[in-house]
């Protein structure tokens, strides 16, 4: 009975504060306009008819340290400079954790911690974000209400002032924090009930809480529980020329919800094709927060920019009717879907197979197009295109390349976006009083007639690279675009592979991917493949997450090797965890042939070490990886020397220092030798220096690259091969790389592709799934069956036969089916710039 009576004073209670409980009512329209206003003084005003907000949120820019003061301005002057250059909408710019609420900790606006980390508060920042009409968003707890009175009124005025003073619109409540006592779920819904007071338009994320009665006040659900950091969190199922085939192959929330959360897309690493992701985060499921993206944006190249700014600004020029969805009959491939109006539809399609597939979009109610009349139909992407007018109820063939999204709008309206007819186009920059920038794409060679499109504008001039063309502006121009026409396809199954005895060169061939591929964390990964920058913007986002004190310590970046600074190491431990594959080893490849005739190496012992330092290292050397000597590194006999080192917690977000002794290991040779690889098994677990001499000279070391995960050849002893040959043409496309896809079975980590060119071995430098790293965040993911493995084709390559190889190494399985293909990222076009004043 006493246990009924609470259970009927708490439901009161709640009730008082909440009001009638509104599960059903944003979704099915069944309530009417005097409960709808009920609950939106309640519940605020997002409901499944909202336009998307734009978003960014910052985890994996930070962990669970959370972010400071000058790491935030710096980034919104990133999405500033996006706003002013391309006139890029971002709606929230939302801190993940550790900004006031941590993992396990509830903050507040007072403590030392948030004042070390923000020591002028939130003005300026949110100035900042104010001044390109963006506004805040905060990761936290759903409790922190204390257990008096005194400590829940508090938490509310903490959240409430959030929003009153600093116009925040969204909170991201999450159980890595903690969950909702059942006891506080009243306190929550009043801590929401005033937030929207002030910020009707509220956003309130349930990330795997137990909100219980109070769960009214989310105003989303995080479908599927999965992020989206690829080949941490989410990673490719089969083989495929790229690491977001997992990410594309991603279905819809049940009945096209829009207020559920799939933790948008993650740019941050495995990067290249990015854009086919966000497409269809933004226009196929296009929910609540869409188009949205979190991680490490500044990451991209330069040149790939405005294209996120294209899909954002496309996105939010058709917000408004973005929110009507259908799902297309099967005919138009999995999960596509068309959304809009009456007159205007944007559809999206998906290819997951290895060859291009065509799919027939009928121009009438079939996508919801049901406005009669002449219908307009445009690419956005791969690549934008206008494919022409076509009669209302005509069927399109559309082309949808191998494992990419597609994104298409057919319109009995006027268009309003400038477009050119007769070839393939970007719209780089279309920014209110700037220049239109257009790049024309076009094979190599090829030869075409274009005409402007203005939309609903109109140009005083126009300029074909440098020229200024006229008869663009009142007709038509034909174009030829420079290079040589390709001889092959861009996209080809080159060969199949077949069994054959383990090869004599196995270790060649193996230690060619174990020298060639990267064990650095995966935003590093990103980085070199991204390149230099020449945007201040972009470059100080990316020095602010590079320098920021957790990252370069944990280690996870091979040029701490060769720095000089006795604090940054490169680690084989993630969280504590040896993360070598058969006790590892230390593998340097110097670049070039170097003579040598001192070799060194130190590494840190933290205090708390319980392993003793090996009194000899053994090391491998060889100029060519075929015949192998070896040296002995002996420990020397110094005074003891320490270094600060950082103890990282198993979840991250803490970075307790201790003291480490220094420790080196020296050979010293007779005569100096001539090598490039250095390989040394069982290296200490935290290198902090690798050195090399000749003649007291210390050898420069700015090219020199390391790994430190893969197995010692001994280990590895591969019992299984395959083998075919297969011959790059003199003029493939630039920037064409082979896939070598393992379908079937091989065991985690046991199978090496590698090449054969001209009586030397190339590994590959990249592999999806992964290749094992030192990772940022957590763990990255290899699996037992489906690797691809990659190889961009060089100069060396063109023209040549080569001989393609899969090692199946001991423990693994042998139940695959090699497969090798020729593709590159992006059609290999040339482009003309247009400029529209």
């Amino acid at each position: 009975m006493k246990l009924l009576k609470r259970f009927i004073f708490t439901y009161v209670a709640m009730m008082m504060v909440i009001g009638p409980a509104r599960a059903e009512s944003p979704v099915d329209g069944t309530r009417n306009a005097g409960d709808a206003a009920k609950d939106a003084s309640v519940y605020g005003t997002i409901t499944e008819k909202t336009p998307s907000i734009p978003q960014y949120f910052s985890w994996i820019n930070n962990t669970n340290e959370g972010s400071t003061e000058s790491q935030t301005l710096t980034n919104l002057e990133f999405f500033k400079w996006l706003h002013d250059e391309y006139g890029m909408n971002l709606g929230i710019y939302a801190w993940d954790a550790g900004n006031i609420d941590s993992a396990n900790y509830y903050g507040n606006m007072q403590s030392d911690r948030f004042n070390r980390q923000f020591p002028n508060g939130w003005d300026e920042i949110g100035g900042l974000a104010k001044s390109f009409s963006c506004r805040l968003g905060l990761w936290g707890g759903p409790d922190g209400f204390g257990n008096t009175p005194e400590e829940e009124q508090a938490r509310i005025d903490l959240l409430v002032s959030l929003c009153r003073d600093y116009g925040l619109q969204l909170f991201k409540f999450d159980a890595v924090c903690t969950q909702l006592r059942d006891e506080k779920q009243t306190s929550f819904a009043k801590a929401m009930t005033e937030c929207r007071k002030y910020a009707p338009d509220l956003v309130v994320l349930n990330h795997r809480l137990n909100l219980g009665v109070a769960k009214p006040h989310a105003t989303t659900f995080l479908w599927g529980g999965a992020e989206t950091y690829i080949d941490v969190h989410m990673r490719n199922q089969t083989t495929a020329p790229h690491n977001r085939a997992g990410a594309l192959s991603r279905g819809l929330p049940p009945g096209l919800q829009r207020l559920t959360e799939d933790h948008g897309v993650c740019i941050s690493s495995c990067l290249d094709f990015w854009e086919d992701d966000l497409v269809l985060q933004g226009f196929n499921r296009s929910l609540i927060l869409a188009p949205e993206i979190y991680g490490n944006p500044w990451l991209l190249r330069d040149d790939e920019f405005a294209k996120l700014s294209r899909i954002f600004n496309l996105h939010f020029r058709n917000r408004e009717i973005l929110v009507n969805g259908m799902v297309l009959p099967e005919t138009y491939g999995s999960n596509a879907v068309a959304r809009g109006d009456e007159s205007t539809r944007f559809i999206t399609l998906r290819n997951l197979s290895w060859s291009p597939v065509t799919y027939k979009v009928k121009l009438d109610e079939e996508i919801g197009l049901t406005d009669d009349g002449p219908v307009e139909v445009r690419r956005y992407h791969p690549s934008e295109r206008i494919l022409g007018t076509f009669d209302h109820g005509q069927s399109v063939a559309v082309e949808v390349p191998p494992f990419r999204s597609y994104l298409m709008m057919a319109t009995t309206k006027p268009c309003e976006e400038v477009g050119v007819v007769g070839c393939d186009y970007e719209v780089v920059r279309d920014t209110q009083d700037k220049p239109i920038l257009i790049k024309l794409l076009g094979m190599p060679g090829a030869e075409t007639t274009v005409s402007l499109k203005p939309g609903h504008r109109s140009f005083g001039s126009a300029f074909l690279g440098e020229e200024e063309s006229k008869d663009l502006l009142r007709g038509e121009v034909t174009l030829k675009f420079p290079g040589e026409p390709i001889a092959m396809p861009w996209h080809k199954l080159m060969t199949k592979l077949e069994p054959v005895d383990v090869p004599s060169d196995a270790q060649q061939l193996y230690e060619a991917t174990c020298f060639s591929a990267e064990n650095n964390a995966l935003e590093v990964q990103s980085l070199h493949r991204s390149g230099p920058t020449s945007i201040p913007q972009v470059q100080a986002a990316r020095d602010a997450f590079f320098d920021q004190e957790l990252f370069w310590r944990r280690g996870i970046w091979d040029k701490y090797l060769f720095d000089g600074n006795p604090e940054t190491f490169f680690s084989v431990l993630h969280y504590g965890r040896d993360k070598r594959l058969d006790g590892g080893s230390l593998r340097v490849d110097m670049g070039k042939l170097e003579a040598v005739d001192r070799l060194s190496i130190d590494a840190l012992f933290p205090s708390t070490d319980m392993n003793q330092p090996a009194s000899m290292l053994n090391a491998d050397v060889s100029d060519d990886l075929v015949t192998w000597k070896s040296i002995t590194l002996e420990k020397a006999d110094r005074p003891t020397r320490t270094a600060r080192v950082a103890d990282i917690g198993q979840n991250g977000g803490t970075c307790e220092l201790m003291d480490a002794n220094v420790l080196t290991w020296e050979a010293t040779l007779p005569e100096a030798m001539r090598f490039r690889y250095v390989r040394i098994p069982n290296a200490p677990e935290r290198v902090a220096e690798f050195e090399a001499w000749n003649a007291d000279e210390k050898i420069a070391a700015s090219e020199w690259h390391a790994t430190n995960l893969f197995a010692p050849f001994s280990a590895a002893a591969p019992v299984a091969a395959w083998q075919a040959e297969t011959e790059i043409a003199d003029n493939v496309a630039e920037s064409s790389y082979l896939c070598v896809a393992l379908d079937g079975k091989h065991g985690a980590n046991k199978a090496y592709a590698a090449l054969r060119v001209d009586g030397k071995w190339i590994g590959a430098s990249q592999r999806a799934p992964s290749f094992p790293c030192v990772a940022w965040e957590y763990p990255g993911r290899s699996q037992a069956s489906n690797d691809t493995h990659y190889f961009p084709i060089t100069d060396d390559m063109r023209g040549k036969k080569i001989d393609v190889v899969v090692l199946g190494l001991a423990g693994g399985s042998a139940e695959i089916t090699p497969h090798v293909w020729v593709t590159s990222y992006q059609a290999p076009n040339e482009s003309i710039s247009l400029r529209l004043e």
